[in-house]
């Protein structure tokens, strides 16, 4: 029999409970999950101690929030005792996905994003713990084998007038990103990677042509799920990223398959899921043992991010030494450097180590391990300030330098240089007129919410209506205007 209105939800209580939860907090994972203004962060009260069922699709949520939390399936069944509708276009990330990593199944993996379309209605719920490692267990567990291909083709310089018009148009596809984020131009990348689905769906190419279409689908899927990413859409990110995991394996380009496995490793570390990025990094790490030197560079550095991000400090100086070392020392590895690999510099790795240092730093220092927090995240200050956070609007890297600046504005507050952290953090909300990078502003919100302690301080007092503004402005500008739903 179903609870009746007005009664206590004795599931979302022991659920809350479980996990050490009051209502607001749950409130606030869903808004983390599910972009900020998603529920008022008094409606989950009104849930648990008035037994209203929220509108739709927040039972799902709730539900999804949950579970992620709990390592466990809670229901919307469950949750809201029969009194609430699943949301049937919220589905897993890897929906469809858990096919055999055989050409046969990349092919059904992309007719789904071809029939999708470009006006896809679902919600991909993000994967974490058992799940997301379910999706690449074959690359954790060293199995993977070979595809059909070989790594790099005879004919590599066939003439075939589409396939070298994909290939030129994929470094300009990178340059958008960097210039003006994820969220801007993600429409347009994923279009693309349909287009290329489309040709390969279509078939009746030679080995070579299907060969050269598959990698190009990779380079542009895992572009597309850093975009995605960027854009704090972690379920379609992931989403893309095994999609184009499945194509470098057809064609056993090794590198490609270590890289989006550190891009996911990265994304994970990022999402507050450590175990989960220490995994899929040292995977990334023992497949790209035989790649070039920058390739294992940049791997380390998202594996050092994500023992940064696990409280592993001696594993990060090792994984970040080593980076630093085979950028240093050059060459080595086997086969060309990937076209891809265009951002990867010395600068590039000494910053990531930068706000490694600072997540590490500040999360010590929340725990109440101060003096070596704050150790910590000053020697990531001086790493960040050799970065991109103050070059100039004309320049290229502007979705670097809104990150970069955002995190080294949180580092100078953590350190107590409020001045600096007031300043540098204008220079990087100047930069949202531009920039479209949810995955950066919300690091600018959390700078703003550690600000709202010390608004006695003159220039917090100055800068703090001004970052709040931007930050509300631009919530707006990707909403439409979108209203926080109560209940």
């Amino acid at each position: 029999m179903a609870k009746a209105a007005g009664e206590h939800n004795q599931v979302l209580t022991a659920c809350l409970d479980e996990l050490g939860w009051n209502p607001k907090v749950l409130a606030r994972r869903i808004n983390k999950a599910f972009g900020t203004g998603t529920v008022a962060e008094s409606a989950p009260y009104h849930w648990r101690d008035a037994g209203r069922v929220p509108r739709q699709p927040l039972p799902a949520m709730a539900a999804y929030v949950l579970s992620q939390e709990l390592g466990r399936g809670v229901s919307v069944g469950e949750l809201w005792q029969g009194r609430a509708a699943d949301a049937p276009m919220l589905v897993p990330a890897d929906e469809n996905l858990g096919q055999p990593w055989t050409r046969e199944g990349l092919s059904r993996i992309v007719e789904d994003w071809v029939l999708s379309g470009l006006v896809d209605r679902r919600r991909f719920l993000a994967m974490s713990g058992a799940m997301l490692l379910a999706s690449v267990s074959r690359y954790l567990s060293g199995t993977t084998g070979n595809g059909t291909s070989v790594p790099r083709l005879a004919d590599e310089h066939l003439v075939d007038p589409l396939v070298t018009q994909v290939e030129q148009n994929l470094p300009l596809l990178q340059l958008l990103d960097d210039e003006h984020g994820g969220a801007r131009h993600l429409p347009y990348v994923g279009a693309q990677f349909r287009s290329v689905g489309l040709l390969l769906h279509g078939g009746g190419h030679s080995n070579e042509v299907t060969a050269r279409m598959t990698r190009a689908l990779a380079e542009i899927g895992q572009l597309a799920g850093w975009m995605a990413f960027d854009s704090a859409d972690h379920g379609l990110a992931q989403r893309y990223f095994v999609t184009a995991l499945h194509a470098a394996h057809q064609v056993n380009d090794r590198a490609l398959c270590a890289h989006i496995l550190a891009d996911m490793s990265f994304q994970a570390a990022s999402r507050q899921y450590p175990s989960d990025a220490v995994e899929l990094g040292e995977a990334a790490r023992r497949v790209s043992e035989s790649a070039t030197s920058t390739v294992r560079a940049s791997v380390l550095s998202r594996l050092a991010h994500g023992y940064a991000a696990a409280g592993r400090f001696d594993d990060f100086e090792r994984a970040s030494g080593q980076a630093r070392e085979l950028i240093e020392a050059g060459g080595g590895g086997s086969g060309e450097e990937p076209r891809w690999m265009y951002f990867l510099t010395p600068n590039h790795l000494e910053c990531q180590a930068g706000y490694s240092l600072i997540n590490l730093g500040r999360s010590m220092v929340r725990d109440g391990a101060k003096v070596p927090g704050c150790r910590h995240v000053r020697r990531g200050e001086a790493l960040l300030e050799s970065g991109a956070y103050a070059v100039g609007k004309g320049d290229p890297s502007q979705r670097r330098a809104l990150f970069e600046g955002a995190w080294l504005a949180m580092g100078y507050n953590v350190s107590g240089d409020l001045e600096r952290a007031c300043e540098i953090g204008r220079k990087a909300t100047a930069r949202l007129d531009n920039v479209r990078s949810p995955r950066s502003v919300e690091l600018l919100r959390e700078l703003a919410v550690d600000l709202r302690h010390k608004q006695k301080n003159p220039y917090v007092h100055s800068f703090l209506p001004e970052l709040e503004h931007r930050l509300s402005m631009y919530a707006s500008s990707l909403s439409g205007g979108r209203t926080t739903v109560a209940l």
